[in-house]
């Protein structure tokens, strides 16, 4: 067999009439015809994955109905074994599963009580490790993910480029054209906060539940310190930067149709807003006093001092000269003007530090 080589978005291999020559290199079942040379076959990049890599889904399943049979049948051959998580769910959708799922694939599991979204899959997660999985995904029964985009979203584990993956339904316009208004602004906001909770700060939509992890990362991880609630892929992201994983985007489409979501945004935002302080604040004494300090430790804490000082100074002396009638002189406006600027630029330093911080491959 030549060499393969790559030209475009296919790859080329000498044409061989038995494919078990090809080794484990290529799942041979994407083949998708011929060049204009009968000596050629042509493989779509995707096939480019090793036969013998044990890729697993996690699906929470609560309150879903039998749609969710059909999302099953979409996923794709790669994938060998599927973890169908009833999270005490009082439709019994395990059950329903189980009686009505033929694919060999399948296996359901019971939490005993209702744990939460991140409950459920961390669940998963033990099962599909404890049975060998190299690759875990996790996928979401409400219809909003695509099956056929498993293949893109585990290519950079196969190649080495990242310990973990996850949608972004962001990466161009077209495909946030069916998100709804509400939502798109939610995204937009939790992606800010979450680049400061968790320092990767090349990636976004980090609610996209849409992802995949390595085993050896996964096993690095303590999932019992991991949020049960919808916070958990927040906090996953926050783990990982912990353990310096390195993490990539997967751009996909964003599908929005008839479908009811279990979260509830009033209910959530206090809860993502105080969660996401709490990890910044532990991000930073983790990674620039405990494990390496450096400038940057100097730079985040003066600068919100500075700043402090200078809105506090500027606020009281505004109040004195209202009370008094007397306007504040020169030297006290800028003593806080230079605070603040000074301020500003500190922080601004330790943004660009922490920006260049994200974890790399080598």
């Amino acid at each position: 067999m030549k060499q393969l080589t790559c030209v475009g978005d296919y790859w080329f291999a000498a044409k061989t009439a038995d494919h078990s020559k090809f080794g484990d290199l290529l799942d041979t079942s994407r083949h998708i015809g011929k060049c204009q040379d009968d000596n050629f076959s042509v493989l779509y990049i995707h096939s480019m994955i090793k036969v013998n890599t044990k890729v697993a889904v996690v699906i929470p399943a609560y309150k879903l109905d039998h749609k969710v049979l059909t999302l099953i049948k979409k996923i794709p051959d790669t994938v060998g074994m599927i973890f169908a998580v009833d999270d005490d769910c009082p439709n019994k959708i395990g059950d329903y599963i189980k009686s009505e799922c033929k694919d060999p694939r399948v296996q359901v599991v019971y939490n005993q009580k209702n744990l939460g979204v991140g409950g459920a899959v961390k669940n998963g997660y033990r099962h599909a490790l404890n049975q060998g999985a190299e690759i875990i995904i996790k996928f979401d029964g409400d219809g909003q993910m695509d099956a056929s985009e498993i293949p893109s979203l585990i290519e950079p584990i196969l190649e080495g480029k990242a310990d973990y993956t996850k949608g972004n339904r962001f990466y161009t316009l077209e495909s946030l054209k069916t998100m709804p208004r509400l939502r798109l602004l939610g995204n937009f906001i939790l992606s800010i906060l979450n680049k400061l909770s968790t320092g990767y700060w090349n990636i976004f939509d980090p609610n996209n539940g849409f992802t995949a992890i390595s085993s050896k990362a996964l096993s690095n991880l303590d999932l019992d310190k991991i949020s049960d609630s919808y916070f958990f892929e927040s906090d996953m992201l926050f783990r990982l930067y912990c353990n310096r994983a390195v993490v990539l985007d997967v751009p996909m489409i964003s599908i929005y149709g008839d479908e009811k979501s279990n979260l509830s945004i009033p209910k959530v935002t206090f809860e993502f807003m105080y969660k996401h302080f709490r990890n910044s604040i532990k991000r930073f004494f983790y990674t620039y006093i405990l494990r390496d300090a450096s400038v940057a430790s100097l730079e985040l804490p003066f600068g919100f001092l500075l700043l402090t000082f200078g809105v506090a100074n500027s606020f009281v002396s505004l109040l004195q000269s209202s009370t008094s009638g007397i306007p504040n002189n020169p030297g006290t406006v800028m003593l806080s003007g230079l605070a603040i600027l000074t301020g500003v630029q500190f922080v601004l330093a330790f943004i660009s530090h922490d920006v260049s911080n994200v974890p790399k491959k080598n």
